[in-house]
């Protein structure tokens, strides 16, 4: 998991290339359109597969701009269009830097101990330091170096260096299929006696650069230059801004312009907007889609959609999927968008190229089991009915119920023995009930066992947030939606959907319920038994526990398949550990630092876990896989579908836990696979160590302890005891009976107590 970082001599260009194209070592390079499954017509305006336009390179990693930006842009993506944000320096030399205030990206501040200054940018008062107070010369000779602009992204890799770059070394030093320019801020260069038409005329004339579009969201500055590139191909583009932002030379807000489309025309050939143009949202859920698309086609202008982060908070319609995401501008059926830009050029190529166009029935291409996480916890409560019916609806090979004890020995389903992780518990009545149980769990909590059925069953359900420390929420309008499941209800539940594989049930705390006199092993198989479970074969049952004598009060007694759980992040197995296992479990569960172990969440290396466990004949399942980005190493690029293609295709694992069925199911189906040596760039599982690697040493993280190996002694259990007495809940009469004192004795009120002893003195007095 991610910890943000804080924002706070030149290692040689090539030596960090070399280090990057390690990434996806040898591969070849195959552009976003180069799939050769036949697929429906595109409904862009040419018909042809949408753009990947990549914003700064792959700023989302590296340094917006920099050379290392560009080359894992051109690695990772090769078929993407370069994005080059020009500035002018004080000499009138063109740059690529995101913006005009130099000390946000770079070291400049640190470096030249100057003052800010301050200058109206379309009318607003701005401070800092611009590009138009410093010569090109300047920059370049007093080590002035690019840097990560983003708070939330890491700054591991500003030890590399990266010089500022002019436009024209841009274009030379990097082979790119296409090279874009937007220019940003034209009058406000000229009011500094800067011409960016100057400039752009001296680029493609002298410097012999290929300029395959340029944009602003200047009008004015679009009308002077398109006389310039009317004889060749380059191609004028009008960027949108804000909607209430007014445009400076016509004095009309952008939102009044997106409604004549018909004046864009005379003098661009397409539009870019931002994704909320498109498909606007209100608190981040998706409202219907505007025209603007269909509209702009309708002109002949190509619509090409901006704003796109895979690391910022998007709509929750999309699950924090940034793969859904794309899919809905360039797969929804009524229109497309004919290009993206993005921070992170992976992903939207992946998605045209791999994941658009699958339909419905599309079929499974690789056999990678998929296990819910408490159903699909990741948009609605865990272990609730709507959580369990999404899960199926999102194609998930096996629902998972972990089971609890109530207290009047009910078994049901809920993600921990802690009611307050899971429901309301804290604002009923119940709220009084809180205990600390260290066998159970460190803190207090509000435990299962403590509550009779009837009572849990009214309680309301909260959705799990597990990122929440960093702000990122799941899908609140549902939070509380859905009721939870009793075990015989779920398994009813499972046996109706025809489309389910089998059902998992997991039993934890066995040893202390049963001390406690909850016969929880014995529940769970009379619960199968009464559903039938014992009888059919058209789903399999799986038994999972981190307890070996659980597993092995099952053994023998029915031809369920047996999960250990590996409860810890280990960095190996004993040989003699992995024979223990295999006595009473044909698989194993473990974590994703098990497989690939973290160092201040950058991959570290592989361990050898996976190798060792299918070696002997053990299916191995890897938990828990979710979709926010702050849940997965840097090296997945934000992208899920990254870190879900490397656990398959780098380790081979059998099976995904996830929070999200529906991320896991697409991956499956995805046409990129079984390419072998036509494998995309885009679909090449990530190599652990690789980004690690560019991380210079004043920047590295202190070294993380080597995982523990798993030994007999973390395995071998000993035998479950016999299931304790438990005084009863209620009288036959059907009255509650009375509590238990600390001793083990009954409480007796005292308004019992007085009138017995009055009793007791009027008979010995009698004696």
């Amino acid at each position: 998991m991610r910890h943000f970082p804080a924002m706070g001599s030149l290692r040689g260009i090539l030596v960090a290339v070399f280090v990057v194209q390690a990434l996806l070592a040898s591969v070849a390079l195959v552009s976003a359109q180069g799939s050769t499954t036949a697929r429906p017509r595109w409904q862009t305006l040419s018909g042809d597969a949408p753009f990947v336009v990549a914003r700064g390179g792959f700023s989302g990693i590296l340094a917006d701009s920099s050379f290392g930006a560009y080359s894992l842009a051109l690695l990772t993506a090769p078929g993407a269009i370069l994005w080059c944000d020009v500035q002018l320096t004080k000499d009138g030399a063109g740059i690529c830097f995101p913006d005009l205030k130099l000390d946000n990206n770079s070291n400049i501040a640190a470096v030249f101990n100057d003052k800010p200054k301050t200058y109206l940018v379309n009318g607003v008062s701005t401070k800092g330091l611009f590009s138009i107070d410093y010569t090109l010369k300047a920059l370049g000779n007093n080590n002035v170096f690019l840097s990560q602009g983003v708070y939330s992204r890491t700054n591991k890799f500003d030890g590399q260096n990266y010089p500022i770059m002019t436009v024209q070394d841009t274009y030379t030093q990097l082979n790119q299929p296409g090279f874009w320019l937007n220019i940003q801020h034209d009058a406000f260069y000229a009011q500094h006696n800067l011409s960016m038409r100057s400039f752009l005329l001296s680029v493609t004339r002298n410097a012999a650069v290929t300029i395959d579009y340029v944009s602003s969201p200047e009008v004015a500055f679009l009308k002077s230059i398109a006389p310039i590139f009317r004889r060749n191909a380059t191609k004028i583009v009008f960027r949108f801004l804000g909607r209430e932002d007014v445009e400076p030379s016509t004095n009309q807000t952008y939102d009044a312009l997106s409604k004549n489309l018909t004046f864009i025309k005379t003098f661009a050939s397409g539009i870019i907007v931002p994704k909320s143009y498109i498909w606007p949202d209100v608190s981040l859920y998706l409202q219907p889609s505007t025209p603007i698309v269909l509209d702009a086609h309708k002109e002949g202008l190509e619509v090409f959609a901006s704003e796109f982060y895979n690391d910022v908070p998007f709509s929750f319609n999309y699950s924090y999927d940034p793969v859904a995401e794309y899919l809905q501008f360039v797969d929804n059926g009524k229109f497309s968008v004919d290009g993206v830009i993005s921070d992170f050029p992976i992903t939207p190529s992946a998605a045209i190229d791999c994941y658009a166009h699958l339909g419905k029935n599309a079929t499974k291409l690789v056999n990678l089991l998929v296990i819910s996480n408490n159903g699909a916890s990741g948009d609605y409560p865990g272990c609730t009915d709507m959580a369990y019916t999404k899960a199926i609806q999102d194609g998930v090979d096996v629902l998972d119920c972990p089971v609890q004890m109530t207290k009047d020995g009910t078994p049901i389903c809920l993600g921990t023995v802690n009611l307050i992780d899971s429901s309301s518990v804290t604002q009923s009545p119940f709220s009084e009930l809180t205990t600390t149980i260290p066998e159970i769990m460190q803190g207090s909590g509000i435990f299962t066992f403590n509550l009779s059925w009837s009572d849990i069953k009214n309680l309301t359900p909260v959705i799990s947030s597990p990122q929440s420390q960093y702000k990122l929420f799941r899908n609140p309008k549902f939070k509380n939606a859905g009721k939870f499941l009793t075990l015989s209800e779920f398994l009813s539940m499972a046996k109706n959907a025809t489309s389910l594989h089998g059902v998992l049930i997991s039993i934890e705390n066995a040893l202390f319920l049963t001390e406690q006199g909850f016969g929880v092993t014995d529940a769970v198989l009379n619960a199968l038994s009464k559903a039938g479970y014992d009888k059919q074969t058209a789903q399999k049952v799986m038994i999972q526990s981190s307890n070996s004598a659980v597993l092995m009060k099952f053994k023998g007694k029915t031809n369920y398949q047996l999960v250990y759980k590996v409860d810890e992040d280990i960095g190996g197995a004993q040989s003699s550990t992995i024979d223990d296992i295999k006595r009473f479990a044909s698989a194993v569960v473990v974590s994703k630092d098990s497989v690939f172990p973290e160092d201040s969440a950058f991959l570290a290396g592989k361990t050898d876990v996976v190798q060792r466990l299918q070696a002997a004949n053990l299916s191995v399942f890897v938990q828990t896989f979710s979709n926010e980005f702050t849940a997965q190493a840097w090296d997945f690029f934000s992208d899920a579908s990254v870190e879900i293609n490397t656990f398959y295709g780098g380790a081979g694992i059998n099976g995904i836990i996830t929070d999200f069925p529906k991320t896991s199911d697409r991956y499956r189906k995805n046409r990129c696979l079984r390419r072998g040596d036509k494998t995309p760039n885009y679909m090449i599982p990530v190599e652990p160590g690789s980004l690690l690697q560019l991380v210079t040493t004043e920047y590295l993280p202190p070294a993380e302890a080597p995982k523990p190996y798993l030994t007999e002694a973390d395995v071998v259990e000993p035998p479950l005891p016999p299931v304790a007495m438990k005084s009863p809940t209620s009288t036959p009469s059907g009255t509650a009976s009375a509590p238990r004192s600390p001793n083990g004795q009954p409480k007796v009120a005292a308004s019992v107590i007085i009138p017995l002893m009055a009793v007791l003195l009027a008979v010995y007095l009698l004696f």
